[in-house]
């Protein structure tokens, strides 16, 4: 059945079976040493193909018990709202509407010169004001990039240093895009858990000790668990990373125009390969599709060879706008009450949930992170049936489910708040 000399052959061979549905998911390829009898080669000839196999995501690896052929990828979580639904939607992780940015507003600031093949990646006006606002968080020398949102900006970032099927460190529970970012790209998510502190050092170390080649880790506003590193926390990750400076280092400071949460820096200075990016979602809204990128050089360098103009830059009329909103003074004041407006939903709720003596801390961001110790999805079908729908937290697990309910905050207004909470505490001692 099987036929080649090669490793590359071999996997040619097997890739087309498994196209022609001679091999179906859940079958054994043979051992690798019953294969390399039968075709008359070495064994690493063999053992080659089939770690390819594993690699490009058409086989599994089940140690003793061979390699199998792996199954058809069903769809995955996403974020977003449910536009059909009857129920109020709590699900969505998205920011409230009438805090963004009315961009009519700037139409007219965005510079009608045509932009040409050759031009800067980066308009002027925006590298300038990024330079200014990451300068403080960088661990050391850097440059400035852009991209199409943060999950593009950690995909090319970690294609620009890992190879497919390498393990990269990240919190558990874990944001939907990066999750499955990370599956889709073939790299191992290797789940880190958090506390309320943020990213635990301890686990981090063990991640790393069996051989994680890049850490993902949000500072502030964690999705789905709204924590954020505390300074003792940040600097016991520093210490941990410091051992491993070959590592690299990504931090998704994603809600940073809006946090009211302090900076804490996290990367060592002996990181020799780290990126901070700050993607603009949350503040000016999920359709402008922009992040900024601080990463040391060699990093900024990789980042171009797909960026550069030509190629895939983003938008030009799309970085204008966000110029011209990021240095409107006005606008700059509202973003100021935005935050404040979102820091104030997360102690409403707080203290509507203590009138029904749960306990919790307020966390940080568009999101509250309702932990059980049981599956959600009793706790999600009572909250349905008294007009709510909320996410269930398995699907943010690495490896393993995460019991919770993650509930967007950005649109309900107080009554709204007294009456959820309410709905929780009843769903909980129902």
């Amino acid at each position: 059945m099987f036929a080649g000399k090669t490793a590359s052959e071999i996997f040619n061979n097997i890739r087309q079976h498994i196209a022609s549905g001679s091999l179906s998911a859940g079958d054994s390829l043979p051992p690798v040493r019953e294969l390399a009898a039968t075709l008359n080669v070495n064994r690493n000839t063999v053992a080659a193909a089939y770690k390819r196999l594993v690699v490009s995501g058409l086989a599994e690896s089940l140690g003793r018990n061979g390699t199998v052929i792996k199954g058809a990828q069903y769809p995955v979580a996403l974020e977003g709202n449910h536009l059909r639904t009857p129920l109020s939607d709590l699900s969505g992780g998205n920011p409230a509407p009438d805090r963004l940015p009315d961009t009519r507003r700037y139409f007219a600031k965005i510079i009608t010169t045509p932009r040409l093949y050759g031009d800067d990646a980066v308009s002027p006006g925006l590298q300038a004001w990024a330079q200014a606002w990451m300068h403080q968080a960088m661990p050391g020398a850097g440059a400035i990039d852009v991209t199409s949102g943060a999950i593009d900006a950690t995909e090319r970032l970690l294609f620009a240093h890992l190879l497919p099927g390498d393990s990269v460190a990240v919190e558990d529970p874990c944001f939907l895009s990066s999750i499955n970012t990370l599956r889709y790209a073939g790299f191992t998510p290797c789940p880190v858990g958090v506390d309320s502190q943020g990213m635990q050092p301890e686990a981090l170390e063990q991640a790393l000790s069996k051989g994680a080649r890049a850490v993902i880790l949000t500072p502030r506003a964690h999705n789905p668990t709204g924590c954020s590193l505390s300074a003792p926390r940040a600097a016991a990750l520093q210490q941990v990373l410091a051992q491993y400076p070959h590592v690299l280092v990504i931090v998704d400071d994603h809600f940073a125009l809006l946090s009211s949460s302090p900076w804490h820096p996290v990367i060592p200075p002996q990181t020799r390969h780290w990126a901070i990016v700050r993607s603009l979602s949350k503040t000016l809204g999920p359709d402008l599709r922009l992040a900024i990128v601080a990463s040391d050089p060699a990093t900024s360098t990789k980042l171009r060879l797909r960026l550069n103009s030509g190629s895939q830059w983003v938008s030009h009329i799309l970085q204008d706008l966000t110029y011209a909103c990021l240095s409107d003074h006005e606008y700059l004041q509202e973003l100021a009450r935005t935050r404040q407006y979102y820091a104030a939903q997360q102690q409403k709720f707080i203290t509507a949930l203590a009138k029904h003596g749960l306990e919790f801390s307020p966390g940080d961001g568009l999101n509250f992170w309702l932990p059980l110790n049981r599956e959600s999805q009793t706790a999600a079908f009572m909250l349905a049936k008294a007009g709510w729908l909320v996410r269930e937290g398995e699907a943010f697990g690495v490896n393993t489910p995460a019991h919770g309910l993650r509930i967007t905050l950005s649109t309900l207004n107080d009554k709204e708040i007294s009456k959820l909470a309410a709905d929780i505490h009843q769903a909980l001692t129902h």
